[in-house]
């Protein structure tokens, strides 16, 4: 078979610079990369000493930046599940008190509570009765410039300036 022609353009002086073209710099690196790692290894069977050469991928950089994104979105997706559940609990509380007015807690009859209940109750009221108490004290504040005076109805005052 009679040859046609070259078919590489042989070896060449390339000038030093960085190579624009994204993938025609990738194909170098990994290209020129196992002519480095066999001179480091001539070098280092030469010398009879242990050498450390430290090459980062172009790709590297990518790799991390979308394992990054991954973890990311992953993170975004699990926040998301967390909130449609939530959302579900909701929406399946708010069916469950349409379907029985009496599922709200200060809607509930004292005398059919256990004690465990009734200090849940105790609480929650006394949380609510606190809230007011901020609440109205803000108003009286905002009302007038002079000291407001609680009064928690079993005749004692608190004064607060």
């Amino acid at each position: 078979m009679a040859s046609t022609g070259k078919k590489t353009r042989g070896r060449k002086k390339t000038p030093m610079k960085m190579i624009e073209n994204k993938e025609d710099r990738l194909v170098t690196f990994s290209k020129r990369r196992l002519g480095i790692y066999k001179k480091i290894s001539e070098l280092s069977i030469l010398c009879g000493t242990e050498i450390l050469f430290i090459v980062f991928s172009p790709t590297a950089y990518r790799m991390v930046r979308t394992n990054k994104l991954v973890q990311h979105y992953n993170e975004v997706h699990s926040q998301m599940d967390a909130i449609k559940r939530k959302k579900r609990e909701l929406v399946s509380a708010q069916q469950t008190s349409e379907t029985n007015n009496t599922n709200h807690w200060w809607k509930t009859p004292i005398h059919q509570c256990n004690p465990r209940e009734l200090d849940e109750l105790y609480s929650r009221f006394s949380e609510l009765a606190h809230l007011f108490h901020i609440a109205w004290c803000k108003k009286i504040a905002n009302a007038s410039s002079m000291p407001t005076s609680t009064y928690f109805g079993n005749g004692h005052h608190r004064r607060e300036f």
